[in-house]
């Protein structure tokens, strides 16, 4: 029997925003259900019950993006809350793989599941202390030595940065981890403004705070800084 996993939207193509797939044209399905609670997170509706997820099989989500997305699309992204926290993921990546599908998964790297090994490309994002949220660092290895371990599929670290706290925090996970893609991007803490114009031009700003100050911090020589593409193109709107 299919293990069921909690929905909460599928929607796309669209483009990816953040970290090591920026620019990817892909799905996405938004599963329900985090371990933490971010002061600034995004996506709170996935653990606040503000929205409730529908229970769903690998086989009914597959036909859900193909109807949506049709012949348009040959990636899919899986996020959250925590996509991490769901077993049944494992059905669904078999689907994908049958089909020639690649997948991208984002998760802060405190629950593992071996799925994850089966993903093409998994960014792990450890919060920052402006998430209010601590690292466990010994979870947090454990991710790092098994995916660094398999064969195939890539994996990259993004941190999101508010404050100058967030980007000593950043030094310290680059340097626990050298040899891997590290990826520092911009947070949005106005997450009520409804004007996405308006929030364009502050969330560009805090992005030249964040380049200028990288650019002259010699500890930070390999990394990417991005700004959130899908907020800076539609702002605060869900399901895009």
């Amino acid at each position: 029997m299919s293990r069921k996993i909690p929905v909460l939207e599928i929607f796309g193509p669209t483009v990816q925003g953040e970290g090591i797939v920026a620019g990817q044209k892909t799905m996405f399905v938004r599963t329900g259900g985090c371990d933490y609670r971010c002061s600034w997170c995004d996506s709170a509706f996935t653990w606040d019950g503000s929205q409730k997820p529908t229970p769903m099989a690998a086989s009914e989500i597959m036909m859900e993006l193909e109807e949506k997305g049709g012949n348009r699309f040959s990636h899919v992204t899986i996020s959250g809350g925590n996509p991490a926290l769901h077993a049944g993921i494992a059905d669904l990546l078999e689907l994908f793989r049958d089909k020639g599908i690649e997948s991208a998964v984002e998760t802060q790297g405190s629950f593992w599941q071996d799925w994850l090994l089966a993903v093409d490309d998994v960014t792990i994002s450890p919060k920052p202390p402006s998430s209010q949220m601590n690292t466990d660092w010994s979870r947090l290895d454990t991710f790092m030595t098994r995916l660094s371990e398999r064969q195939k599929g890539n994996h990259s670290l993004k941190i999101v940065i508010f404050n100058e706290e967030d980007i000593t925090y950043a030094k310290q996970v680059h340097n626990r981890y050298p040899g891997v893609p590290f990826y520092l991007q911009v947070g949005n803490d106005d997450l009520e403004n409804p004007d996405p114009a308006h929030l364009r031009d502050q969330l560009l700003e805090k992005y030249e705070w964040l380049v200028e100050r990288i650019m002259e911090d010699e500890q930070l020589n390999h990394v990417r800084v991005l700004p959130q593409i899908h907020a800076l193109l539609w702002g605060n709107k869900q399901g895009v």
